[in-house]
């Protein structure tokens, strides 16, 4: 089997493999921790899901690298690094909301090169691969077709500190001025997907981490839309901020998330 083809095979059986260990557990949990925040939670579950995801990378590839949420960094290698969120949505999942998702990305030297989101309360499987389109359940997917802001529907999110929350607010506010709506849903992966898939028609956030990004921002990209950073410049999943959109209303996205210097 070629080798990007084995990688999403493995990405995809272990999205599935964890997404559906954390749905069977949705409401057992025997543990709650708080890591930067009372805010930023994780649970006996997320730990699970990562060393079953970490298990099946491993077993195929030994040799490849991981970059996951709750453990760290293990790098073995510089041209394949796995990066992993077990569980994005935490905070959903604690309070027993389905809409949590099992995202892994992985990346080629920097590029990354597959992807798959697994929502095991839809069982909803999104997947891409660089230069071959994105999927949803098998089915090709693609971005939405508006032309403004005005008759878009948004998706954002806010951090897991207040000073965050509290920095992203007038941004926020500025969106809802200009945006047919703005919606709120706690999974950046999730986010990326909808987007993708045309549910929704922008998506923009400050603070996030790789894990949170690597796999939806390929979604949204092999789906024709467009990713970049705050300043309109390709996206690095390493410096925390993203605006992805269907490609016809970005520039506009970029003009009105300008407001002001973070």
């Amino acid at each position: 089997m070629d080798v990007d083809l084995k990688i999403l095979e493995v990405a995809v059986r272990a999205a599935k493999e964890a997404g559906r260990y954390a749905l069977a557990h949705m409401g057992k949990l025997k543990e709650i921790e708080e890591k930067t925040s009372m805010n930023d939670l994780v649970t006996d579950v997320d730990k699970h899901c990562e060393k079953t995801i970490i298990g099946i990378i491993l077993k195929e590839f030994p040799e490849h690298s991981i970059i996951a949420e709750e453990s760290g960094k293990t790098i073995n290698e510089e041209e394949y690094h796995w990066v992993i969120d077990p569980l994005d949505g935490t905070t959903n999942y604690a309070h027993t909301l389905p809409i949590f998702c099992t995202s892994i990305g992985v990346m080629r030297g920097p590029k990354v090169i597959a992807g798959a989101i697994y929502d095991p309360s839809r069982d909803e499987l999104f997947t891409a691969s660089d230069g071959k389109g994105a999927f949803l359940n098998g089915k090709r997917i693609s971005v939405s077709a508006s032309t403004k802001v005005n008759s878009s529907l948004l998706v954002t999110g806010f951090a897991y500190d207040i000073d965050g929350r509290l920095l992203a607010l007038p941004y926020f506010t500025e969106m809802l001025r200009h945006a047919r709506a703005v919606r709120r849903l706690g999974s950046a992966a999730l986010d990326l997907s909808y987007v993708a898939s045309g549910r929704f028609d922008g998506f923009w956030e400050f603070g996030l981490n790789p894990w949170d990004m690597a796999a939806g921002q390929l979604l949204v990209k092999e789906a024709g839309g467009i990713v970049t950073d705050m300043e309109g410049e390709e996206l690095n999943i390493f410096k925390k901020n993203i605006i992805a959109s269907n490609s016809s209303i970005h520039s506009e996205l970029l003009s009105l998330l300008s407001i002001k210097p973070l």
